[in-house]
């Protein structure tokens, strides 16, 4: 069993670093293409960074694209044991407003109904999200109802920088060299395109981005993103007979193009979709922001021509450049990176056990920074962080789950 004593003080510890980190507003932007995509995420990188520095890592460093990197020194003499890494991202979704957050804490929760708040009628309810009955007795940690919380993955970070602190204070507990690092811009796919895997120096890694404790993660969607362009004609609505070209009643045809049995709220599993994440609009012009996933590469790759091809008889209807269409690559599957190396994941699954956690091994719907690190040499895993109801105003999560997490951390590096 687990030799953590994970007393009150350091609960406290945890829960003010990740009230502090989630009150910092670090939104990405999939429009840009600066790195970090958004100046705000420097609020954050440049306060983890010191705080990284005041717990007594050592070289601690923030690069230029707001990479944050520091270590805890081994503790063992004549030390052999390979460098092993702890990831976790500090930008916050662009699906739901992450400005101004205002975290609120539940102690013991009963089970029932949490109005988050008064003036709207904002109500969290096991009625709509059964997995909150499993939480009875735990402190919750939830949004007023206006925002996203941002527990992806500020509770990741939260948990990672608590671990390194405890295993500072605690030199009883051998380890080797642990590497931890913090990115930007996961949630728009960018997390590791500038990742310095070489400084970070580790064998391999693992992202703290999963939900639910327990989740264990080492395969993920293919991912794309797409932007179809419809261009319209504008001419005034009293002389548009057989003028107009409404680029938004075109998108709206468009959209219809695809499958609706394809998109996220009809799929499940190993199933991939077609998701349309925003929409804008006028008559002259139109853009559609799809992302494009599937766990399988071959029906990935067919995704991606079926869009192609849906834009080229668009285009034979309404004429030739009314759309066009962008993909980009995002991150693909890491699954086939750990052929040989299930060793990283079974030093995970054990350190859940010793935690009395069940490891629920299993596929993301989505990626983390590891799927692109994996391709980069860096195989890196995805553990829970804890948080459930991403992106958007029902997001929450429990303490106790963060520190499991926390505990998690602390037994791979001392096994």
């Amino acid at each position: 069993m687990s030799i953590i004593e994970f007393n009150p003080l350091w609960k406290e510890k945890l829960l003010n670093r990740f009230l502090t980190y989630v009150k910092i507003y670090s939104t990405s932007d999939a429009e840009s293409e600066a790195t970090p995509s958004t100046p705000r995420q420097w609020d954050i990188a440049n306060h983890i960074a010191e705080e990284l520095k005041t717990i007594g890592l050592e070289e601690v460093s923030i690069d230029e694209h707001g990479y944050i990197m520091g270590y805890v020194p081994s503790n063992v003499e004549n030390d052999k044991r390979p460098t092993i890494g702890f990831i976790s991202h500090y930008d916050t979704s662009p699906d739901f407003s992450g400005e101004n957050v205002k975290p609120q804490i539940w102690e013991n929760y009963d089970g029932g109904d949490l109005l988050l708040n008064q003036a709207t009628g904002f109500t969290l309810s096991p009625s709509k999200f059964e997995s909150l009955k499993q939480y009875i007795g735990q402190t919750l940690i939830t949004t007023d109802g206006n925002t996203l919380l941002g527990a992806d993955d500020k509770a990741g970070c939260a948990e990672i920088v608590t671990a390194a602190e405890y295993l500072i204070a605690h030199p009883e507990i051998k380890h080797g060299r642990i590497a931890v690092g913090f990115t930007p811009d996961e949630e728009i796919g960018r997390g590791a395109h500038k990742f310095d895997v070489a400084k970070f120096g580790a064998e391999w890694a693992y992202t703290m981005d999963g939900s639910e404790v327990g989740e264990l993660e080492y395969e993920n969607f293919n991912a794309a993103g797409a932007v179809v362009k419809i261009h319209g004609l504008s001419v005034h609505p009293g002389y548009a007979y057989g003028k107009m070209v409404n680029a938004g009643l075109l998108a709206a045809e468009f959209i219809q193009m695809l499958p609706p049995n394809e998109t996220p709220a009809t799929t499940k599993g190993f199933d991939g979709f077609y998701h349309l994440m925003d929409i804008t609009a006028d008559i002259s012009e139109a853009k559609l922001q799809y992302i494009i996933r599937d766990h399988d590469e071959e029906k990935y790759e067919a995704r991606k021509k079926f869009m192609e091809e849906k834009v080229a008889e668009f285009n034979q209807k309404h004429g030739e450049g009314t759309a066009e269409v962008e993909i980009k690559e995002q991150y693909r599957n890491m699954k086939q990176q750990f052929e040989g190396k299930m060793h990283i994941i079974d030093l995970a699954a054990k350190a859940m056990k010793e935690a009395d956690i069940e490891p629920k091994i299993k596929a993301i719907r989505g990626g983390t920074d590891g799927a692109q690190l994996s391709y980069m040499g860096l195989p890196c895993p995805n553990i829970f962080a804890g948080g459930m109801n991403f992106h958007g105003p029902y997001e929450y999560v429990a303490l106790e789950s963060m520190e499991k997490a926390v505990e998690v951390i602390i037994n791979i590096v001392k096994a």
